[in-house]
């Protein structure tokens, strides 16, 4: 035996038909960015498409790119890191959407020959500063995108955002600003089709901000917010579980094949118990290729101990909130040299 990361496929299935009646009526766009969070992309896209998931944020060209040939031609696929006009050329010769957030982006579309019209998706920068066009000027994008339509070069789909979900306060300001943004659009022929700005907790706690999509990464996978609601109470379960083999057992304490290199911070060390055949053990150090745990009675080489995920006691956000990080981050870290299985 050797360390694994399991995947349950259907975990998955049913976190998206919650995540679907959670944001409703809202359609729910599927996160795929870093290998589905480290869930592996093309077991979790085939999956999607056969749960019957209508859109995917791909998050980078190449990622979409990847999605649509393996989701085929019916499944929208929004992008939002474009890197200019090599990027946009791509994006658009693989069908995908692309979320503008740089007015240098609409002149970069404006000199290419492209064999279709770009779909295309603005940002308003709401107050993160996270890429989008500031207020000041929006207007001016607003224009440039009309001469590109007026050419045939693009087609206007939406308009867009990211919260902070720090507050209620801060996400109610930059509401404020998105609509006031779609509302100019609007009064200067630009009607989008599609707006969103909502991601998982907004999508699920307050129905005002999901308008027609709802960007949903971590939640799909199970992946509770740091200081938030649990799994139950949110209705979703995690879907990845990390287990480690016993290689080796010795005076000082029992070693795992598995270390930081394969994605357990090294912060962590002494600050979480896993289950073993002997009850709680504290893992006591984490080095760059094994975990050391506490010793018990009967340790044996190849018994398996699972560090996070369902069976373990702690979840990725459990050991993320011990080291003041957020869930995705334990997840995301998981080596691709880890075996994944799915079940």
């Amino acid at each position: 035996m050797s360390a694994v990361y399991r995947v349950d496929l259907d975990a998955f299935a049913r976190n998206l038909a919650r995540v679907r009646e959670a944001v409703a009526p809202a359609v729910p766009m599927l996160v795929v960015k870093d290998d589905a969070y480290s869930h592996g992309l093309e077991p979790i896209v085939t999956r999607a498409i056969a749960e019957g998931v209508q859109w995917i944020g791909a998050f980078d060209v190449p990622t979409g790119t990847e999605v649509r040939r393996i989701a085929g031609p019916d499944v929208r696929i929004f992008v939002w890191l474009i890197g200019g006009g090599d990027d946009l050329a791509a994006g658009v010769a693989a069908d995908l959407d692309l979320g503008i957030g740089d007015e240098a982006l609409i002149d970069d579309l404006r000199r290419l020959h492209l064999e279709r019209p770009a779909r295309v998706h603005l940002k308003i920068d709401t107050g993160l500063h996270r890429n989008g066009i500031r207020p000041e000027r929006w207007e001016a994008a607003l224009e440039r995108t009309s001469a590109l339509i007026a050419d045939g070069r693009a087609v206007f789909e939406g308009i867009w955002s990211h919260i902070s979900e720090a507050s209620d306060a801060d996400d109610d300001d930059a509401r404020a600003v998105f609509l006031a943004a779609r509302e100019t659009a609007r009064a200067a022929g630009l009607d989008p089709r599609f707006s969103h700005l909502a991601a998982s907790a907004a999508g699920f706690a307050r129905g005002e901000f999901r308008e027609d999509l709802v960007r949903v990464g971590a939640f799909s996978y199970g992946i509770r917010p740091a200081g938030g609601p649990d799994e139950d109470e949110l209705g979703i379960e995690p879907i990845g579980r990390l287990s480690a083999t016993v290689t080796e057992v010795d005076p000082a304490g029992v070693h795992l094949d598995v270390g930081a290199l394969h994605g357990l911070p090294s912060t962590l060390a002494g600050r979480f118990d896993v289950r073993t055949p002997g009850g709680p053990r504290r893992v006591e150090a984490i080095g760059p290729i094994e975990t050391v745990l506490a010793p018990w009675d009967g340790a044996t080489a190849g018994d398996e101990i699972t560090l996070f995920g369902p069976g373990a006691l702690s979840g990725v956000t459990d050991l993320a909130e011990l080291i003041d990080t957020i869930g995705e981050e334990i997840a995301l870290r998981v080596s691709p040299t880890v075996p994944r299985v799915y079940v």
